[in-house]
């Protein structure tokens, strides 16, 4: 009789994992929140050799201009690289890097890691971290943890205990309310170094979850993100607009996509802007999902949570986006982004492996994730093809607001190498020098498909 009640215990105890909510952490667990632990999760306190500090707080930058509020110069300028990996002495630093940076760095002799200073720069404002700290205990995921439940607009798994929670805190980043950039752009790059501009847009990102004036629990129907794409060059796409919706629960209602095509002049539903198509900017060397490391849904994969470690990403990348020192034709050189452009830093990374679910297929049917403590937006992909080789490898080259205090992040800016033959995608990147602005709110209609049929005019 015992043993048949722990039997009934156990499947009870698995059906709820399966198809019901899983639970969060302990509140002694989440004691550590706002003492040893930052109220998002990452370690307060420093690693033991001193190469990563302890969070003190945003960095503050004396060049700023509020004048041109999109344009942030480099805080760290004068700063000089600590270390430098190449092909040469990659192997010293293997347990630090990524396989797909470590096939960069023996594959191609003029690729290099300027490593600098660690700066950790994460700037949130308070509602983003007292919802942090409620989370710990109040949220959780349903469904095969494809739907959230009792969440606050705040990093929704402070204390991850699963790899499905850590992607979950990528998905919810916390970038800004609304940011507007004019003139992004994408370049496809080819083994020769030839340039192509796959697209150039004018881009808003909405989260509305993130509105300063709620204070309630994320809705399960409510859209966690809105973008609006507004292309006006190449001539091929100019004309071209594209609005997409992501839902918090993606079993019932997952991603809404619709394009506005010139050529046709009307406006359509595209739900093959997902998964493993090919990116629109992305030419033949991203996928969709490839956007800013990771974007989508997670129900084609079972994601399993590695731990933590220390590596080497790029972070404060203040001077790749810095026009006046690295415009576009010294940022693209041939093979890969300019290394005298890049910043790389020592950080702690939540290490995350992902394999394609039995019965679905992507053409990545495996990736290794390394998402940043402080900043889980940031980070880098490995991606595997279908006989387990290395395929592709992606990194964001993000940047932090630092004008204000709770002021945000830019993550989403990134570049994905093809190991197999040579091309590489640089993906938004701001050819506009006031970067990207922190905006009011645009009113709601602005990220709807009538609002494409209704400014569709070439």
């Amino acid at each position: 009789m015992m043993l048949r009640s722990k039997i009934t215990l156990l499947a009870a105890l698995v059906a709820a994992y399966a198809g019901g909510a899983v639970a969060a952490v302990t509140a002694e667990e989440a004691k550590q929140l706002g003492t040893t632990l930052l109220p998002w999760g990452a370690e307060k306190a420093g690693n033991k050799d001193g190469t990563i500090p302890e969070w003190t707080g945003p960095v503050k930058a004396a060049n700023y201009d509020p004048k041109v509020p999109g344009a942030r110069p480099d805080p760290f300028a004068n700063e000089k690289p600590v270390l430098v990996i190449d092909g040469k002495n990659v192997d010293k630093h293997a347990d630090k890097l990524s396989e797909g940076i470590k096939a960069m760095l023996k594959k191609y002799p003029t690729y290099r890691l300027d490593v600098y200073p660690t700066h950790r720069t994460a700037n949130y404002p308070k509602l983003f971290q007292d919802n942090a700290i409620k989370n710990a205990t109040a949220c959780k995921t349903m469904d095969k943890e494809l739907k959230l439940d009792g969440c606050y607009a705040g990093t929704p798994f402070p204390i991850p205990k699963t790899g499905n929670e850590v992607m979950w805190n990528r998905l919810l980043k916390y970038d800004n309310h609304v940011t507007d950039i004019k003139g992004l752009a994408s370049y496809l790059v080819d083994p020769q170094g030839n340039k192509t501009v796959a697209g150039v847009y004018d881009f808003t990102a909405y989260y509305p979850i993130f509105d300063p004036k709620k204070t309630s629990v994320i809705g399960p129907k409510d859209p966690y993100e809105k973008i609006r794409i507004d292309y006006w060059n190449p001539a091929r796409k100019a004309g071209e607009k594209l609005v997409i919706h992501d839902n918090v629960d993606m079993v019932d209602i997952g991603r809404q996509a619709w394009s506005y095509l010139p050529g046709q002049r009307r406006v359509k539903l595209s739900p093959d802007v997902a998964y493993d198509t090919p990116s629109p900017t992305g030419g033949s060397a991203a996928t969709v999902d490839d956007s800013a490391v990771f974007y989508g849904a997670l129900d084609r994969y079972d994601f399993k949570l590695i731990g933590k470690k220390e590596m080497y990403i790029p972070y404060n990348a203040y001077k790749a986006r810095d026009l006046s020192v690295c415009p576009p034709d010294t940022v693209n050189t041939k093979l890969h982004l300019n290394p005298d452009c890049m910043r790389w830093e020592l950080h702690r990374v939540w290490v995350v492996e992902a394999n394609v679910k039995p019965g679905l297929r992507h053409m990545y049917p495996k990736r290794v994730f390394y998402w940043d403590e402080d900043l889980p937006g940031v980070g880098i992909a490995d991606n595997y093809d279908v006989a387990g080789q290395l395929y592709r490898t992606t990194h964001s080259i993000p940047i932090t607001f630092y004008e204000a205090q709770g002021q945000g992040h830019a993550t989403d800016q990134f570049v994905t190498y093809d190991l197999t033959n040579g091309y590489y995608g640089h993906q938004m990147y701001a050819t506009d020098a006031k970067g990207w602005e922190v905006v009011a709110p645009k009113p709601e209609h602005f990220f709807s498909p009538e609002a494409l049929a209704g400014s569709g005019v070439r």
